[in-house]
């Protein structure tokens, strides 16, 4: 069950981290200007959640009714609707909060910085995340590991060497200034909030599991939305949104609004995916994968926005190749440790009671 939630929160981290910003400035490049619209859409797909919870909901309620039906009293239980209580809901709405600044200063960045340039700059909060976690949440360090943060880091410094030659033609200097020290900012924040989501199921007074997480990140996109969509009618964007979108210069309103909507789906994936990790791993394990699939990202940017690929690129991509190797293989390794060693009576996990439901 873990290595198969592993895998498929690795292929929306993938998604997500790829394609988002893609799309972002597909939308930027063709006439889009609402900078909260963007960081709305960010967190605004959360709908999707649902479909998961739904059937992890019918999957309580049938073992709930399996159980009564073994119960010799034969006690009618009730199921669970939420899992989630009030120290993790609000725990999960200022997490929310933060997401919802980050979204903002990323998408801001991203309004006048090309992709590749944008992935260099996100790429730092590796190093800020192996702090954080280092501080936070008491993250183990093996050599793999550190030499995957070294790696990804200097890799992240090689593209930084050629950043200037990226400048869009149309941005002024001051423009490209401000959005490359916003999306510092929105790295930073980031690097803080993926050890800040693993403190929180580590300080929770209730069995962490992954409903539990998705109600979590449901409560979180939730709070993230609204807080730019205050955004969005202070700055007035729903006043225009019609007219740009008629004004869109690829497909028109049609192209637009599916822009939209695909947009805010890919990116849900990447903000699933982040915290998935975080949940069946940690959360520097959640940055190292993120770090590794900037380069990706900066070699589809050169293929669909036709941005420069200098020999620089090519070396943070092999570098970062390493990073993920060691890493892995790190992690590969002491695993077998863990295996390969007998548990005692003083080692051996309690089995905790079943919390899913009330008797």
């Amino acid at each position: 069950m873990k290595h198969g939630l592993i895998i498929i929160n690795c292929i929306l981290l993938t998604i997500g981290t790829c394609g988002g910003p893609l799309l972002t400035r597909l939308y930027y490049t063709n006439g889009g200007k609402r900078i909260w619209l963007m960081s709305f859409i960010s967190t605004a797909g959360c709908p999707i959640i649902l479909i998961p919870l739904f059937f992890s909901f019918l999957s309580r309620r049938r073992s709930n009714r399996n159980r009564n039906r073994d119960n010799a009293e034969n006690t009618e239980g009730k199921t669970k609707i939420l899992l989630i209580e009030t120290p993790l809901f609000i725990a999960s709405i200022v997490i929310g909060l933060l997401i919802g600044l980050d979204n903002y200063l990323y998408a801001y960045g991203l309004a006048y910085l090309p992709v590749s340039t944008s992935s260099l700059i996100i790429g730092t909060q590796l190093a800020f995340n192996a702090l954080f976690a280092f501080f936070m949440v008491k993250q183990k360090f093996t050599p793999f590991s550190v030499n995957a943060v070294v790696m990804l880091t200097v890799g992240t410094g090689i593209l930084a060497l050629n950043s200037n030659g990226d400048k869009p033609a149309h941005e002024s200097h001051k423009q490209y200034v401000i959005g490359f020290l916003v999306t510092l900012v929105a790295a930073v924040l980031y690097a803080f909030i993926l050890p800040l989501v693993e403190l929180t199921y580590k300080k929770a007074r209730q069995e962490i599991t992954f409903p539990l997480v998705l109600e979590m990140q449901m409560v979180t996109c939730l709070a993230a939305t609204c807080f730019c969509l205050v955004g969005m009618i202070i700055a007035g964007d729903f006043k225009v949104i019609a007219r740009e979108g008629r004004e869109f210069k690829i497909g028109g309103s049609a192209f637009y609004w599916t822009l939209i909507v695909i947009t805010g789906i890919i990116w849900q994936g990447f903000f699933l995916g982040a915290i998935g990790i975080v949940f069946c791993a940690s959360s520097l394990a959640s940055g190292v994968l993120i770090s590794v699939l900037l380069p990706v990202t900066e070699v589809l940017a050169v293929v669909c926005f036709r941005e420069k690929f200098q020999a620089e690129k090519g070396v943070a991509l092999l570098l970062s190749l390493w990073g993920f190797v060691s890493y892995f293989y790190g992690e590969y390794k002491s695993g077998k440790k863990v295996v390969d060693k007998p548990l005692t009576p003083e080692t051996e996990l309690p089995i905790l009671p079943d919390s899913d439901s009330v008797a």
